[in-house]
């Protein structure tokens, strides 16, 4: 069945929610294990029709945020998606309490009951009008910014569409894309400040009704961290600004002389990466997608049978159209056994980045789709970013077909993105740390964090003014993460860190590296981050040595880059 074809269909309420109560007795008076199991099932099958009913309304509210059906619809999920939280973790709290816990783990993982544990710490009753609020506010933010209309020489453009114009080589129009940006955020500045300033009064309040000192330990709970610390993260983040931070210096110092720019450098300067204009893939998005086509059809049995299927049932939204929301996303339609994905095309390296990334989510789905329970589908999020980020290296194998004479800009950039991404998305995750330890903390005392931040983790921008917004320390405004995944972003950090490595062994043996990412994706959620890498012999990111041989080996391999006929 096409993606166009499959029919929507709002579930009741009320009915949804006495089927949970019946399952959840059902499985608290189970006088057998087979009874146990039958009840386990049945919700296995009974989540996914509703979900994959959620999932649709999501989707196709994103394809268009000004469609008044599914923007009611999406109004809707918000408000029935925290009441059925309650009965959801009703049902896990008695799967925890379950006399028939030791065969239900010895046939389906242990870690579903470690996640159960998890969730029973980040919810209560109590919390879900924050929660319904939480997802209004995010939901306006997100249409705030698909709102975004920037006149620009003579032209109307979404947000998603003026990155093409960031990023042009001629100085003069390049710095005028970026000051009509800025100037579009700055119109919405009040409006940015108010919702992330309540976003964080409300989830601090959250904490806090759940017994913790304010919204941190929370958030990591909803984000699953179920195989490391906050210290943890914060070793990282020191290793970061030890190894990484100098590494990312000096490739922006190169930059600055390659484009004939002082350094440190402007946010519009820092966006150039050759004088000649960034890589730009060859073709339309219709170019682009057959392209990857023949890439996957390359690469193993596996790939080609999936994104055959993916064209064929019409399960990609790719190009960039007034009133689509901005970004890129995979996401899974259970009941259908398929993936999505949703991306912005605007011209630029990103087109082929972004649809390789979503396809590596979205390929790690597919081998993963009849797992019970449906939640192995997908690992937690830092391992899901390790299957997207790792594949855009993948990729390389055909970097050729995607840019043609830009491959070689494309293969310097891309590796040097990944090294000064690091930085920057290590400093997300501090950033939101301070302002979820200091919630009192006024939005202009936010931006000043901020300001601070850039100047440790990313000291090749200079914040002197030229630029609205942007140079006002506002800039972390635009990463929708930061407004509705707190504490995701370090996810990214992490999973650049094994694609790396990835990276390093496709250099030595492309056959060997395929073998060790399949050997990480096929358990799909059944382990932890920490295990998969183990199972397919990978290091940790969170031993700094694994971030002192990345880093090094990664910048030797630029440094010896032949830059011949480049300029």
């Amino acid at each position: 069945m096409k993606f166009s074809e499959i029919t929507y269909k709002r579930p009741d309420p009320e009915a949804v929610k006495a089927k949970w109560t019946e399952l959840t007795k059902a499985l608290g008076t189970a006088s057998s294990y087979e009874q146990a199991r039958k009840v386990f099932l049945d919700k296995e099958g009974f989540t996914k029709s509703y979900s994959t009913m959620q999932e649709l309304s999501g989707i196709r509210h994103s394809i268009d945020t000004r469609d008044e059906f599914y923007d009611a619809e999406n109004d809707f999920w918000d408000a029935f998606t925290p009441e059925l939280q309650q009965y959801e973790q009703e049902f896990k709290d008695a799967l925890l309490a379950s006399s028939f816990r030791r065969q239900l783990s010895e046939e389906f993982g242990e870690l579903m009951f470690i996640n159960a544990e998890l969730a029973q710490k980040a919810f209560s009753p109590e919390i879900v009008p924050e929660l319904k609020r939480e997802n209004e506010l995010e939901s306006e933010y997100e249409k705030l910014l698909a709102s975004a209309r920037i006149p620009f020489e003579g032209g109307v453009y979404t947000l998603s569409e003026m990155s093409a114009f960031n990023t042009l080589e001629d100085d003069d129009r390049r710095l005028a894309a970026w000051k009509a940006t800025g100037e579009w955020y700055a119109s919405n500045a009040e409006k940015l400040d108010a919702i992330y300033d309540e976003l964080v009064k409300l989830r601090d309040l959250m904490g806090r009704k759940l017994g913790y000192d304010g919204y941190t330990q929370l958030g990591y709970c909803r984000m699953m961290r179920n195989c490391y610390t906050k210290q943890d993260v914060e070793t990282f983040r020191q290793a970061v600004r030890d190894y990484i931070v100098p590494i990312a210096s000096k490739i922006r110092m190169q930059q600055a002389k390659r484009i004939g720019k002082s350094y440190p450098l402007s946010y519009a300067d820092c966006a150039l990466f050759f004088r000649s204009g960034n890589p730009r893939p060859q073709g339309s998005a219709e170019d682009i997608v057959a392209e990857a086509g023949r890439f996957y059809d390359a690469l193993s049995p596996e790939t080609s049978e999936f994104f055959r299927m993916m064209r064929e049932s019409e399960l990609m939204d790719l190009e960039s159209r007034e009133g689509k929301q901005g970004g890129g996303y995979c996401t899974g339609l259970p009941e259908y056994e398929v993936p999505f994905i949703f991306a912005n095309f605007n011209g630029t390296q990103g087109d082929v980045e972004v649809v390789t990334h979503e396809a590596g989510h979205a390929f790690a789905h597919w081998l993963s789709r009849k797992r019970v329970p449906a939640e192995y589908a997908f690992p937690s999020m830092e391992a899901c970013e390790v299957h997207s980020m790792s594949m855009e290296f993948f990729a390389w194998r055909n970097v050729e077909g995607f840019f043609g004479r830009d491959a070689k800009k494309f293969m310097y950039s891309h590796l040097s993105d990944a090294l000064t991404f690091i930085p920057y998305g290590t400093m997300v995750d501090h950033f939101q740390h301070i302002v979820y330890e200091h919630p009192e903390l006024t939005s202009a005392q936010r931006h000043e964090e901020w300001k601070r931040l850039t100047g440790i983790y990313m000291p090749w921008i200079r914040l002197d003014g030229e630029i609205p917004f942007f140079s006002e320390g506002r800039y972390w405004q635009r990463q929708s993460h930061i407004y509705s995944d707190p504490f995701y972003y370090i996810d990214y950090c992490l999973a650049q860190t094994v694609a790396l490595q990835f990276w390093a062994l496709m250099r030595r043996d492309p056959d060997k590296a395929w073998e060790r990412y399949m050997a990480y994706t096929i358990p799909g959620g059944s382990r932890t981050f920490t295990e998969l890498l183990e199972g397919a012999g990978l290091k940790t990111p969170f031993d700094p040595a694994c971030l002192v041989e990345i880093s090094k080996t990664a910048a030797a391999w630029i440094v010896k880059f032949d830059m011949s006929g480049i300029e």
